[in-house]
């Protein structure tokens, strides 16, 4: 039986979810962090699961219209200001991954604040990634060692990235059956799931059967 301690997520389909219902694009997405609220805290409340991580937004979303993007900013800045309440009641720290530099001041001093308050919870860990990609935390890793002289090995690139530990579960949502840049490094000997339901429709329910089929897979981890 598998244990599952850290579990990833890409979270794919807000827009199709909107579209599907004739709506615009960000009726999908604020329906989706209503989502991430829901997962959060089924998460927490699973013992053996110490850690969520979350792809939010990609290093490649940028290119999205420029609405959509500063819809998206602002969408961030106020779930993280409304949701403190739910990590303080549920115990989750909040961290990120990704390079936080072309956020506004504004939206990282939001993101500094809920992590400073959170801190010393300790039921769950979740990371969101945002403004990551997998090529660009492994340069910046390789960067980050060359600077300092330090040997680049296995172990000291994987302490130098953004999140140093390995992923047991990743699911996707939406249908896509790609990793679209995301923890390349992390996922080497992680199980995948991949589902058809968009993000927005994703419940505790659903990632419950995922996590049964995962404890019954065989991992062999390069073995026999």
């Amino acid at each position: 039986m598998n244990k599952l301690e850290h579990l990833a997520i890409i979270m794919d389909g807000n827009g199709r979810w909107a579209k599907k219902r004739g709506w615009n694009r960000t009726k999908g997405h604020e329906k989706g962090v209503e989502t991430v609220r829901d997962i959060t805290i089924h998460c927490s409340k699973i013992e053996e699961i110490k850690t969520l991580t979350l792809y939010a937004f990609s290093t490649e979303n940028w290119k999205r219209p420029k609405l959509e993007v500063n819809f998206l900013m602002k969408l961030l800045e106020r779930y993280l200001k409304n949701e403190e309440p739910t990590y303080m009641k549920y115990g989750v720290k909040f961290e990120t991954i990704g390079d936080l530099e072309p956020f506004s001041k504004g939206l990282r001093k939001v993101i500094d604040n809920l992590k400073e308050k959170t801190k010393n919870n300790t039921n769950l860990k979740q990371y969101i990634a945002l403004n990551y990609g997998s090529q660009d935390e492994i340069v910046r890793a390789v960067n980050s060692l060359v600077k300092e002289n330090i040997e680049v090995t296995t172990d000291t690139l994987t302490n130098a990235l953004d999140l140093p530990y390995s992923i047991d579960l990743l699911i996707r949502t939406s249908g896509e059956h790609r990793l679209s840049n995301f923890l390349l490094w992390q996922v080497a000997y992680s199980e995948f799931f991949f589902t058809d339901t968009l993000w927005p429709d994703f419940s505790p329910n659903e990632l419950d059967t995922i996590i049964d089929n995962f404890k019954n897979r065989e991992r062999k981890f390069g073995g026999i």
